[in-house]
Parts: structure tokens; sequence; C-alpha cells
């Protein structure tokens, strides 16, 4: 077996990725600590064609040293946003028509192998919360509801990029297949 070169995976360059219709997702980070886990999130969101990302309140924003280490460009495609308050971003995306959701262990959480979607056009906006203190108490108030990755070890979470990663693929490999 033999790897492909970069020039064989015939990926689109920036302005081709702009101009390609996106999935209607958006990501929402809620009080990221680190900038490297950041960076993940653009490049998986840039791996997947979603539509943007919405930076809230500590959660560090481009040039951050840390997010351009891991977003390998990723942060020149993407759209994105900043919102000082995390409810202020979830109240505007309610009013484009996103249902909202928490990725967090909450009380009537959805597995997210059963996470209900009604069509491939649904527009949906996953909310990943502090490395330490997850999705803080005010937003899940306003939430449409929670998404729970079944796990069966002695960790009771994951890394941040590893569940947005985890989540996204479930999500996108549900609308476009």
């Amino acid at each position: 077996m033999r790897k492909l070169s970069l020039q064989e995976l015939n990926r689109t360059d920036v302005a081709g990725f702009k101009a390609q219709e996106k999935h209607p997702i958006v990501l929402i980070l809620d009080n990221i600590r680190s900038g490297l886990n950041v960076g993940s999130a653009f490049r998986t969101a840039d791996a997947f064609a979603l539509e943007k990302i919405v930076l809230c309140g500590i959660t560090a924003r481009p040039p951050h040293k840390e997010i351009l280490k891991t977003a390998i460009g990723a942060t020149d495609s993407m759209d994105w946003e900043y919102a000082e308050q995390t409810t202020d971003a979830i109240a505007k995306l309610k009013e484009e028509g996103y249902r909202i959701w928490a990725v967090e262990q909450a009380e009537g959480s959805t597995a997210l192998q059963d996470f209900p979607l009604n069509s491939t056009e649904d527009k949906i906006a996953l909310i990943f919360g502090n490395e330490v203190k997850g999705v803080s108490k005010e937003v899940m108030k306003v939430v449409d509801g929670s998404i729970e990755i079944p796990q069966y070890g002695t960790k009771h979470s994951l890394n941040i990029s590893v569940c947005l990663g985890v989540t996204v693929w479930e999500i996108f490999r549900r609308m476009k297949f």
C-alpha cells in the first residue's frame, strides 16, 4: 500500500473552500482554555466543511500561537466570530433557526448514537465547554438538549478535541451518508 501525496488528495484551495456549500453545523466553544483545543476545532471544522465556529468568553482567538500550531491554516479557511457571552451567541443562532445542543454529561442527555436528526438540512449548533468545568450552567439553561458520548472506561470525560471530532463525525456521517 502506498500513501497518497498531497497533490493526489486533490483538495480545494482556501478560495474554493470559501465558495463551496457548507454543512449546516456550527461549533460554539464556551470558555475553552487551551489554544491547542481551539486550533483542533478549526481543523476539524475545515475537514468536514462546517459553516462556522463561534468563540466565546475566554476562548483564545486567531492568530493565537497555539491555535495556529494545531489549525495548520484552517483559521484562513473557516469562518469564525467572537461573542463575549455564549448566551448571546446562542440567542442569535436560535433566531437563525439553529437547534442548540450542548455536548455534556447532563440529566436527560441524549446518547450520541440516538441524536435526532430531522433532515439532512437540519441546522445544528454544538456547544463544547471548558476543559475543567464543562458547558456553563447559564448556557445549559438555554440549550435545546444535551448530547452525551457513551463511555465505558474509568475516566469520566474525553479531551475536547477528541469529543468534538467524535461528535462532528457522527452527525456529519448521518447527514451526508
